[in-house]
């Protein structure tokens, strides 16, 4: 898992251990830990939270690891951390990537499996179809006429 090294892979399973049944689910998982997004919203309106109380040794090797994962540019956390990132701002942004990172520690110990990296262009081919579309939507409001065409293969 990127990011993750063999000393941070120690922490989390000194502290968390590798049998996940306590938990019932990845979210009672990441709650523990204390890395959650906050809903604080009242009357439509959304205000400042801060991140839960939590298993505070997890938190920081989380977060370090998750600063450690999107420097890679070709992983699906670089991705993840950029699309919030414009929206949100980093340090939301960091802490959304180290929610997914809990949550895939979850399934990779409950389910014994390895980890798959879906890669810097997951959420571009996820919706292809709707970007193209909105793109579409971008020229012809600026008064463009385009016409689509398959590329041939090179």
């Amino acid at each position: 898992m990127p990011g993750i090294g063999l000393q941070s892979a120690q922490r989390i399973i000194a502290e968390v251990g590798i049998v996940m049944e306590q938990f019932p689910s990845a979210d009672h998982f990441a709650s523990w830990c204390g890395i959650v997004p906050a809903c604080n919203e009242s009357a439509g309106k959304k205000k400042n939270s801060r991140i839960r109380k939590g298993n505070k040794f997890i938190k920081e090797t989380i977060v370090e690891c998750a600063r450690a994962a999107i420097r890679n540019k070709n992983s699906y956390y670089y991705a993840k951390y950029c699309k919030i990132a414009a929206r949100r701002g980093g340090k939301r942004a960091l802490i959304a990537v180290a929610h997914s990172m809990l949550l895939a520690i979850y399934h990779i110990l409950k389910k014994k499996q390895h980890f798959v990296d879906l890669g810097n262009d997951y959420f571009n081919t996820l919706n292809a179809e709707r970007i193209l579309k909105r793109n579409l939507r971008s020229l012809h409001d600026l008064e463009y006429e385009v016409e689509l065409s398959p590329l041939s293969p090179a």
